[in-house]
């Protein structure tokens, strides 16, 4: 004896989903954009690096440029036989003007850095507006004629 019910799986998919009005995703797209992100970030990140590495020039010459006046400092301090106060006078003003330097080049080191700072957040920031806009495109339905 034959099974009088239909089968609930023998449908027509293209059928059922005719009348179904979707924009798929376009995945080239999307993977475009995050190619594009990726290499945002590679940029950030590269500026990130030279920013350090500047950073790190710079301390090193300011680093260098202490130890040459402290160096400088000591032999005149060793050479030059002359009253106390004379010394006083001279260390006073050689410490003064080493702090000077020090101060200077901290705030050129601290300028580098943040320079460097900006320019991977200005990379990250823009490529985060062009992402929202690709998005916005990629997600906006087609406007249909009627």
């Amino acid at each position: 004896m034959a099974d009088a019910r239909p089968n609930p799986f023998d449908f027509d998919m293209t059928k059922l989903f005719a009348d179904f009005r979707f924009r798929p995703l376009d995945v080239e797209a999307a993977w475009a954009a995050q190619r594009r992100n990726i290499e945002a970030l590679s940029q950030a990140n590269q500026a990130a690096v030279d920013g350090v590495q500047a950073v790190a020039r710079a301390q090193i010459e300011m680093t260098r440029e202490v130890f040459e006046g402290f160096s400088a400092l000591m032999r005149d301090m060793m050479a030059t036989p002359a009253s106390t106060e004379d010394r006083l006078a001279k260390n006073a003003e050689n410490v003064k003007k080493m702090l000077d330097k020090s101060v200077n080049r901290g705030r050129e080191i601290a300028t580098i850095a943040t320079k460097a700072g900006n320019d991977a957040t200005a990379i990250l920031h823009k490529r985060a507006s062009e992402g929202l806009d690709e998005f916005r495109t990629i997600t906006t339905p087609p406007h249909t004629a009627r």
